[in-house]
């Protein structure tokens, strides 16, 4: 079988996180305060937890008893040997997203947890349809610039394909203001998250291209409570399964119900006409 072409260049990428300015990972910040919530409404005490993610910093600060693991392939994880395992916006770099949550499965103990987040389809989606009419108008085409990123219900579906129990699909939106899209296109370096795709083009983007770009953002997503400033928009898709376990609730077959529904709400059944020709 021929293997698909790489869509990240890892090298790339390790070299963009590694410049990254610590001032800049807010995102990560408001990823953590998500994770943590989530983790009180659990309401359970984990042992053995494991952080994969591309930005050790902030999630080793927030998590100080955890195992940091970056996101290689594959996860240098043991199998059974986690309570919980946290993938900290890192998997929509992955090649291969179900993947590295089935080794995130492996990972958890019977009953363990699976906390997953990631960028979603509508992040950057004004910055995204502004460069890319701008390209096409001025340079006759398009360049791989952005990752292109799941939707909610699509990346919700992953969970059950890795063998995860009990999924859960959420989605939280940070919204940002920016003088202008080079602001934001600064800020994304600064994060560590610029272009890494393998497809991209090496040559710097013309200027003409990106002051129309800037000028498209502009009309597409101004800031309502700045004038001459943009919003950006960051969708935080928080995917959350449990290793299987024989303690977990499980749905009846179908058929197997003791009682009609009529019953449980207290009202009367009315048949169905017959069906007429």
């Amino acid at each position: 079988m021929t293997r698909p072409p790489d869509l990240t260049d890892r090298v790339a990428l390790s070299r963009n996180r590694a410049r990254a300015d610590p001032a800049a990972l807010f995102l990560h910040d408001v990823a953590i305060a998500e994770i943590e919530e989530r983790l009180i409404e659990v309401n359970r005490t984990f042992t053995e937890v494991a952080v994969v993610t591309g930005q050790p910093g902030p999630w080793g600060g927030a998590f100080p008893q955890a195992r940091i693991v970056p996101d290689d392939e594959p996860l240098t994880l043991e199998p059974g040997a986690h309570g919980l395992v946290i993938h900290a916006l890192a998997l929509h770099w992955a090649a291969d997203p179900v993947g590295q949550i089935v080794q995130a499965r492996r990972a958890l103990r019977p009953d363990g947890l699976f906390l997953g987040v990631l960028f979603g389809g509508q992040t950057l989606a004004d910055l995204r349809t502004a460069l890319a009419e701008a390209e096409v108008a001025l340079a006759g085409g398009l360049s791989p610039r952005i990752l292109p990123m799941g939707e909610l219900r699509d990346l919700g579906a992953l969970l059950q394909r890795a063998g995860l129990a009990l999924p859960v699909a959420d989605a939280v939106t940070q919204s940002v203001s920016y003088a202008d899209s080079f602001a934001l296109m600064r800020d994304l370096r600064a994060m560590g998250e610029a272009n890494a795709l393998a497809g991209r083009s090496r040559r710097f983007t013309r200027r003409d291209v990106l002051q129309r770009a800037t000028d498209i953002h502009a009309q597409l997503a101004p800031d309502p409570a700045a004038p001459g400033r943009v919003l950006a928009r960051f969708e935080l898709i928080f995917l959350t399964g449990w290793a299987p376990a024989e303690s977990q609730p499980r749905p009846l077959r179908p058929g197997s119900a003791a009682a009609r529904l009529a019953e449980a709400l207290g009202t009367s059944e009315t048949p169905l006409p017959p069906e007429t020709d």
